[in-house]
Order: structure tokens, then sequence, then C-alpha cells
């Protein structure tokens, strides 16, 4: 009997060098690749209890590196969303995952049709970056104020520029963090899996978020830009109408 295609799916894409033209390393020894595993599990344990269907798949890359105007992992990204749309169909909603370098090509490639949101975590985002592709998108980028390997700064001008460009954006600001996610990890699962299972529709997006992300295009820069903790809270999120979730 044939499988029956899932309902969504969520496309991991993990970080990586500025250059690199070798292929990553494999297993464990993939370090970047590892240390999207926890997020990855957690949002598939999250869809599970829901009930729901959700594809959950790390895109392999073919160069650990973005190689400048080469952007491969762009490039890997759209050929693993375009094997997506081969096997599972043209409806089926995606949500990119992406940290550092991956959250990059994520945004990149979030003009595929099958493409629904993007997660950023501790995205690259530079400046001359395109964002016309995201219109129609929600973007959600989330950052440490202590990361020193890419900018917050930077974050904070792309959901910006993303909103008038058409995008549904916000930031969510983890203070105390780190550009690896290991200080107060908990908190990057918990606040991810709230974000990619909202967007997709399996659960509920945090209250504050889902209000940032109907910002109009004309809002301040600043407006979308949320903190984890006096924003959010460290206890339950809570649902678009308030409730808790």
């Amino acid at each position: 009997m044939a499988q029956r295609p899932p309902s969504a799916a969520v496309l991991v894409l993990h970080g990586g060098r500025e250059s690199g033209t070798g292929p990553p390393p494999s297993g464990l020894l993939n370090l970047p690749g590892t240390r999207m595993r926890p997020f990855a599990r957690a949002v598939a344990r999250a869809a599970r209890t829901a009930g729901d269907d959700i594809l959950v798949t790390q895109v392999r890359y073919v160069h650990r590196g973005w190689n400048g105007t080469r952007a491969d992992p762009f490039h890997d990204a759209v050929a693993a969303l375009d094997a997506l749309r081969e096997e599972a169909g043209e409806e089926l909603p995606v949500v990119l995952l992406g940290h550092s370098m991956g959250a990059r090509a994520a945004l990149r490639a979030a003009g595929h049709p099958l493409v629904r949101g993007v997660v950023g975590l501790a995205p690259w985002c530079p400046p001359g970056d395109p964002v016309t592709q995201l219109a129609g998108r929600d973007v959600v980028l989330v950052h440490s104020n202590r990361d020193r390997m890419t900018s917050p700064q930077a974050s904070q001008s792309l959901t910006a520029r993303a909103r008038r460009a058409g995008a549904r954006s916000c930031m969510v600001t983890v203070r105390g963090g780190d550009h690896a996610m290991i200080r107060r990890a908990a908190a990057w699962h918990r606040l991810t899996t709230a974000l990619v299972t909202g967007l997709l529709g399996s659960g509920s997006l945090p209250g504050p978020v889902a209000e940032a992300l109907a910002l109009p295009p004309t809002a301040e820069a600043t407006a979308g830009t949320l903190d984890l903790d006096a924003d959010l809270g460290l206890g339950p999120f809570q649902d678009r109408t308030g409730a808790r979730g």
C-alpha cells in the first residue's frame, strides 16, 4: 500500500561557513547539523502529539560553505523543495527552519511556491540580501543579543525590509543566549517549536508573535521586535486570542 503523503513539511537547514567547497562531514562529525537535531526532534514530537502528519527532514548540502555569489546552500534548499513538490504535490505547506548560514539559505529560498514561512535562528543577514521573495510569507527571526557571529541588528533590519516588501515578519530576542544556541537551549527549543508548529497551524503561535506578524508595512523597524522574557514570558505561551496554549 502506498504511503500517505504528509500534510505539511519542515525543512531544516543547518549552519556552515562563509567559504568552503568541500562537502560537510558525515554524521555526528557535522557539528552544525548535529546542533539542529534537537530542534528537529522537538518539532516532530510536538506534531505527533497534536496528531499531525508533518514531515521533518534536514536538507543535505553539497558544499559546506555559502561561497559568495554561488550561494550553494540556497540551491540545495531549492532542490529539496522541488523534490518535495514532486513527491507530495503543489499544495504541501512547508516551513523552512534554518540556523545561521542555513537561515540565510532559507530566507533566499522562501520564494518557492511550497514555502509558507521561515523561522531563522541566529540568522546571517547581510545588508544587500534580497527580500522581495519573502512577500506573502511569515518570517520570524530569533537572535541572541549576545551573538558575536551574526548580527542581531541585521536581523532587525531584515524583518523591517521584509515587512515593507509584503512579508509578515518579526524578530524575537533571546537575552543571554549565544550563536550556538547552547546557552538557554531549552528556551530556544521551546520557542522554535511553538513558532514552527504555529506557522503550520499544528499549534498556536505565541500571541505577541501573531500580533507582530500582523503589523502594517509602514510600522517602525523596532515595532516588530519582541523580547522572549519581557514580551513572551517564561510561562506557557499564549495563543492568538490570549488563551493559554
